[in-house]
């Protein structure tokens, strides 16, 4: 039986048939190409994040926590990793009792010519499946970005309000605001206006140095969703995109909501709502040292929200040598299992698993990613380190601007990546 406005209060029992009645799909098939050579070989939602954790586990592990258990994982680019991640640490669930994680690679369903062409058409590319699965409602997620969140609330709202589509948004300063789809509503929360990217962002009424930017995540009937994508198939002139032709070509035509980020995201007393898009290098570093704190913004020891993964059984990481100038320690620091600290210095830095650090290695201000060997007397100084780097020893990266973007790839912020292609042209 549909649900209706009239029928779903904010009980537990309702919440709970709501969510059943939901089906979430994870838009992942992006390379995320502003994180340049870290995306090389993997899309951007399999990005290591905070040590043992991908980009895409918090964004399923937000569905698992919201009640909601029948996902489908859209992917395309380069996803062998990705669809690795998700069958080794995400198949607990039981089809049995129609719960599900799955994949739903590209794989050229609807025509013999196309691949995914844009976030709508790879929606409308798996409409069999999703008749077959027949959910009362759709929510359509990226898996690239940082944040936790109460879908359940999102759902809730979009049923109480008899929305065709809610938008999820959030308040942010204009500048940057251009990366994203910038809204304005009424005093009703009701969506009059929906800009994908403009390059001059308009204010929101009465807060002129801020601005309302789509979330990307958004939740549809799933009827009217499904009209909506075949007759967007039709259409040439379409890219094919949420943001770009489906949403702004609902406003005055349909009824959609906003529902503000803050009244769903999950936080504690001291922090404030905390959502990042690390799909540059220097956001990425960002949010990554940003860990190593006293109190990081993102609260990952929250037990009421655990965030769920696949990891290695790894040993746990081990600190050797202790004499003056030889001493193996980590302050300010995350160490992941597996790391071995063996008289060398880390501080402000993540490591994430099975990395070596050899002894008089001095390590600041650094994101290591998994199986990388640090040879002895290296210095390596704001820089991120993609997986398998084996750093010969005394190599100084982080000291000389001008040398590091010679080498590597250096940002406007001060952040050098460093790759194993990078290393091995070293040794031409």
């Amino acid at each position: 039986m549909p649900f209706s406005s009239n029928s779903i209060h904010p009980a537990s029992r309702d919440i709970t048939r709501l969510v059943n009645s939901t089906m979430a799909l994870v838009l992942a098939g992006g390379r995320g190409s502003r994180l340049k050579s870290l995306t090389d070989w993997r899309a951007k939602p399999a990005v290591p994040f905070a040590g043992k954790f991908r980009i895409i586990d918090f964004t399923l592990s937000n569905c698992i926590n919201s009640g909601i258990r029948k996902v489908g994982v859209l992917t395309q680019y380069k996803a062998h990793s990705l669809i690795q991640h998700v069958q080794r640490g995400w198949s607990f669930l039981r089809a049995e009792i129609n719960e599900f994680i799955e994949i739903m690679p590209a794989q050229q369903r609807m025509s013999e010519e196309n691949w995914y062409k844009g976030t709508a058409d790879a929606v409308y590319q798996n409409l069999d499946i999703l008749r077959s699965y027949a959910p009362e409602y759709l929510i359509i997620l990226a898996g690239d970005h940082i944040y936790k969140m109460d879908y359940s609330k999102m759902v809730l709202e979009h049923v109480m309000r008899g929305a065709d589509c809610t938008v999820g948004c959030f308040e942010m300063p204009l500048e940057g605001a251009s990366a994203f789809g910038i809204m304005q509503i009424d005093e009703h929360k009701n969506v009059v206006s929906f800009k994908e990217k403009p390059e001059n962002p308009e204010p929101m009424p009465g807060k002129p140095d801020r601005c309302l930017v789509s979330m990307g995540i958004y939740v549809f009937n799933t009827r009217f969703l499904l009209d909506l994508l075949e007759s967007d198939s039709e259409n040439p002139e379409s890219a094919h995109d949420f943001g770009k032709n489906i949403i702004p070509d609902l406003i005055g035509k349909a009824k959609v909501v906003a529902h503000f980020f803050r009244d769903s995201c999950v936080i504690d007393a001291v922090r404030e709502p905390y959502w990042r898009d690390v799909g540059t290098l220097d956001a990425y570093w960002d949010a990554n040292i940003d860990l190593t704190t006293v109190t990081p913004a993102l609260n990952l020891y929250d037990t009421s929200w655990p965030i769920w993964t696949y990891q290695a059984q790894l040993p746990s990481a081990k600190f050797v040598f202790d004499s003056e100038d030889r001493r193996g320690m980590a302050v300010d620091a995350l160490v992941s299992g597996g790391c071995i600290i063996s008289g060398a210095t880390v501080r402000r830095s993540l490591l994430f698993s099975n990395v070596r650090v050899n002894s008089y290695a001095n390590i600041e201000d650094a994101v290591i990613l998994p199986d990388c060997d640090i040879g002895r007397n290296s210095v390596l100084k704001k820089v991120i380190l993609d997986r398998g780097c084996l750093i010969p020893p005394g190599l100084v990266v982080g000291e000389d601007p001008e040398l590091d973007a010679e080498r590597f790839l250096r940002t406007e912020g001060g952040v050098t990546l460093v790759t194993r292609d990078m290393l091995k042209e070293l040794e031409l």
